[in-house]
């Protein structure tokens, strides 16, 4: 995918933004595991407001990820669950999830080296780590 080639509001883009939001991916990875009421899945997520949630949750169920089933009883009961589309998307997240935990040392390392070397006088005179001759 050369992404020259990607408009910016494109749809591709804007369905890959919805899934890789902080809370998308929170919620379509909570899903995999079984279908949740929407404070279940509040509770499960942790730290989401109840607005940014719905508002999640609307977005995935208009890309057609996932299916929300609101039953006609008192008190109101509403389900959420993937749909096949949504498995699909929330199996690729979870997995880049996964690798993100493996090789966390890693990153962590290379961070360390960057800050390291980001902190070193320049070697030039007049020169900032970083930044440009001043």
């Amino acid at each position: 995918m050369d992404m020259a080639d990607i408009d910016p509001l494109c749809p591709e883009r804007l369905v890959m933004e919805h899934v890789t939001s902080r809370w998308g991916t929170l919620a379509l990875i909570a899903l995999l595991d079984r279908p949740y009421r929407f404070s279940e899945l509040r509770r499960e997520i942790g730290s989401v407001s109840e607005k940014m949630l719905a508002q999640t949750l609307r977005t995935l169920e208009r890309d057609g990820l996932v299916h929300r089933d609101a039953k006609p009883v008192i008190p109101p009961r509403v389900d959420y669950s993937l749909t096949a589309l949504g498995r699909e998307a929330a199996e690729q997240v979870r997995d880049l999830a996964l690798w993100t935990q493996r090789r966390m040392a890693a990153v962590e390392r290379a961070r360390e080296a960057y800050d390291t070397a980001q902190a070193r006088p320049a070697a030039a005179p007049g020169v900032t780590a970083g930044g440009p001759p001043s």
